[in-house]
Order: structure tokens, then sequence, then C-alpha cells
């Protein structure tokens, strides 16, 4: 398929220009870890993408190295140190993810990749679909995730309120995928970085977002 050709040529070129270009970010952020809480810089966690597949997911560490976990959907807060909000809240954390999408196990745009112990959860029934292209560092689903779902603290409140938009927003993507959608995701990412900034709320995209997820939903019950 000549688009998945071109958009791997794509992840390759962006993913070493913006290993190059954000090489003094990685710098300042190894300090601030270093400084904010001593031991490992990066956060390796196991992580299911395309076909399934197991493959080492890296982030730039933003939790208290004794409390990291990633078998939650949502961690408490507390568990963040002060300059680990700062970097989640500019995505600075995602960085890493570079060398992902450069080795292949991930892509810029895609569904975002689910933690092996929640997979029965997030990859079974219609939402298997999102195993059929790779995990992307960004896509509607972490979108809605950055905008609307890292207000909520509570787990469950998360599983009962985010977690459905979100896997509904994965099987669009997939449904949906296309030049013009990936250029348009990459768009709304930095809109909503500058958006959170500045301390405001994207609410056309987020409006989006819901409309879409809105979409797989209706279509599955017609599909009942």
């Amino acid at each position: 398929m000549i688009y998945n050709f071109f958009k791997r040529l794509f992840d390759i070129a962006c993913s070493c220009l913006g290993l190059i270009f954000t090489s003094p970010i990685w710098l300042i952020t190894v300090i601030g870890i270093k400084l904010s809480d001593p031991g490992a810089v990066f956060y390796i966690a196991n992580r299911v993408g395309k076909n399934n597949d197991v493959f080492k997911m890296y982030k730039f560490r933003s939790m208290y190295q004794t409390t990291a976990n990633e078998s939650v959907f949502r961690g408490e807060e507390s568990r963040i140190f002060p300059f680990g909000k700062f970097i989640r809240a500019t995505k600075i954390d995602e960085l890493p993810q570079l060398i992902n999408i450069l080795n292949g196990t991930m892509s810029i745009v895609g569904p975002r990749p689910a933690a092996v112990d929640q997979l029965d959860a997030v990859r079974s029934g219609k939402y298997i679909k999102a195993s059929e292209v790779a995990a992307g560092l960004t896509g509607p689903s972490a979108l809605y995730d950055y905008i609307y779902g890292d207000s909520i603290e509570s787990e469950e409140e998360y599983i009962t309120k985010v977690l459905p938009t979100r896997l509904d927003l994965d099987v669009f993507y997939v449904e949906n995928r296309s030049w013009h959608y990936d250029l348009k995701m990459i768009i709304y990412t930095v809109l909503c970085i500058l958006c959170t900034v500045f301390k405001i709320k994207p609410e056309f995209i987020y409006n989006e977002l819901v409309r879409c997820a809105a979409l797989v939903a209706e279509s599955d019950k017609v599909n009942i």
C-alpha cells in the first residue's frame, strides 16, 4: 500500500530530524529528572503495538523511582514529581518514543500502545482493529486523553468516562487513516500543547473527537 510505504519514510525522516533538533531539550530534561529524583532517566514499559506484538516503549521518567507503576490506567497525581508534571503537560516525556518510531515499533500517528496486562480490555472485540496498524506517538485517542483524560485522577472514573471514548477513537483512526488525517492530528497535537501552555481548552478539537467516537459507537449499534 502506497500510503503505508510513504508513512514509514515520513516516520523515519521525522524521527531523525526530531532527535537532532530536540537534543537540547533532552539534555535539560535529563538534568531536571536527576535533580528531581536521582535514578533512571528513562521509564521503559512493555507495550503492545501492531499485530499485538510486545515491544519496549521509552519515556522520560516523570514519577518517583520507588512508586512508578505501569499496571493502572490512571496513575496517582502524588506519584509525579514537580518537574515530571511539567514534562507531562508539554509532552516532553514522550520524546524518547522518537526512538520507537525510528526502529519501527511505533509511528508518529496511530492508536496509543496498550499495556500488556490491559490487553483483554483494550484489544478485544471491535477494538482488535487497533492492532492492525503501528501504535502512535499521537492520534485522536491520545489527544482525547490529553485534553480530557488527564484531568481525571480516579482510575475507576477514568475507566467509566474516558476509556470507552478513547478506544472508539482508536477504531476511528484505523478506519479513517490517510495522509490528510495524519497531518491533521499532528497539527492538532501542536495546538493542544500550545493551549495547555496558555491554559486554554481546545474546545473545537475536543468536540470533534467526541463526534468521531460517537460515529464508531453508533456504527456498532447498527451492526448488532
